[in-house]
């Protein structure tokens, strides 16, 4: 897709009739807007540095626009700044702040609707009531822009990177920083997300649903108020992602929610409430990862079926797994568990013991949260040392039958 977009530039520059366009507020064309009137289809429009206060400037041409010393672009908390119609737009280093905020509408500092092969790149947008914004929209590519707002309640402040009914978009190299959901998805299809930060958001860092064939590598999603949520799609690959320190009531790392035929490998899940909460989730892969220093490791209701954890690291956690069923229709393989006690007589490096990760305590406590005040007493060590000797409550088919001795070297 980079090559698309840098054969589509050279095409602009080197067109005989491309014409570039230079806009100053000491030159004759003083506005974006009367730049794009006198453009043709390929022009080039240079915005100089300045302060430009032009309400919401319609971009309907298939134009390049580019920021010189990143001028900056001001909605006054009234408009959408950018809004898109044509193809073949791109949009590059400008600084665009206050977009206004409205409840029967999206307002955003780029809005595009019913375009393709758009190329949104290296722009500084601040205070905005959505950042970017797609809605059916296809083979775009949106690149190293830094997103920053201070969102305190839903109802006033939207998301940053926003993309609904799109089809092989890129989001990549993006910094989300206080907004409602960091990246959201609705009805996107074949697209990757990677290398992107989304971080101190009100709600999720990632949301999406309805949402198949995606990948997202890379990332990380770091202090959102509710994690990271997935709900409703297949076919989605989540590979060397680092969900971290998203702590609170009901926050997870990662929510997976009606989620099928998955990959979800070498992710690092770091000080979190719970790692994965998972609920109707069938035919799923789950390798490589690491749980570390979380509450709840892997959160797995007993409407999860047919999914695979092998080869995954479970160090520091509270509990590494709990299940609110006696019968679970998973399968775990090869894992390491820093709470194995078992043995490895011949030495092969596979315990010889199988290895039950539900304990009868986490049972409890995911029936009764308020018990966790009892966590490291007597009572709760006499509880699971007897449900070990004579299982009862806890499922007896929930067990790694190979626990590794070591734990695996993965680097994410």
């Amino acid at each position: 897709m980079r090559v698309l977009f840098t054969l589509l530039l050279l095409l602009f520059t080197l067109s005989s009739k491309a014409v570039t366009w230079t806009v100053s507020q000491s030159g004759d064309i003083k506005t974006i807007t009367a730049a794009i009137q006198k453009a043709n289809n390929g022009d080039t429009i240079l915005v100089r540095s300045g302060h430009y206060k032009e309400g919401n400037i319609i971009v309907n041409k298939e134009i390049v626009l580019l920021g010189i010393d990143y001028p900056i672009v001001d909605g006054e908390f009234k408009d959408e700044v950018f809004s898109v119609t044509a193809n073949n737009v791109v949009i590059r280093h400008f600084n665009i702040i206050n977009v206004g905020i409205s409840s029967l509408k999206d307002k955003a500092a780029i809005g595009a609707e019913n375009a393709k092969n758009l190329y949104l790149a290296d722009n500084k947008i601040e205070m905005a009531f959505f950042g970017i914004h797609l809605a059916n929209c296809k083979s775009s590519l949106i690149e190293n822009n830094t997103l920053t707002a201070a969102a305190v309640n839903e109802s006033a402040n939207g998301n940053g990177i926003h993309l609904w009914k799109s089809d092989n978009i890129t989001v990549k190299g993006n910094t989300v920083d206080g907004h409602r959901d960091g990246i959201y998805f609705e009805f996107v299809t074949n697209s990757h997300i990677e290398n992107n930060v989304s971080k101190n958001n009100l709600r999720y860092g990632l949301h999406f649903m309805f949402s198949h064939n995606n990948e997202y590598s890379r990332n990380l999603f770091k202090k959102n108020g509710s994690g990271i949520a997935v709900m409703y799609s297949k076919g989605v690959t989540m590979r060397y992602n680092r969900f971290e320190e998203n702590w609170g009531a009901s926050v997870f790392g990662l929510l997976l929610k009606d989620i099928s035929e998955s990959i979800i490998e070498y992710n690092l899940f770091l000080r979190n409430t719970v790692a994965i909460h998972m609920e109707n989730c069938s035919r799923s892969n789950f390798k490589g990862n690491e749980f570390r220093e979380n509450g709840w490791g892997i959160q797995l209701q007993a409407s999860c079926d047919d999914n695979l954890f092998e080869k995954n690291n479970f160090i520091a956690n509270s509990f590494d797994m709990g299940t609110n069923g006696s019968m679970t229709l998973n399968t775990l393989a090869g894992n390491y568990w820093d709470k194995y006690g078992g043995y490895d007589l011949n030495k092969d490096g596979v315990g010889d013991v199988p290895f039950h990760p539900v304990s009868l305590y986490s049972m409890i406590v995911e029936k009764m949260p308020t018990s966790v005040m009892l966590w490291r007493s007597f009572l709760v060590f006499l509880l699971d040392r007897a449900e070990k000797v004579i299982p009862v409550v806890t499922p007896e088919n929930l067990k790694d039958e190979v626990p590794v001795m070591k734990p695996y070297d993965i680097s994410i």
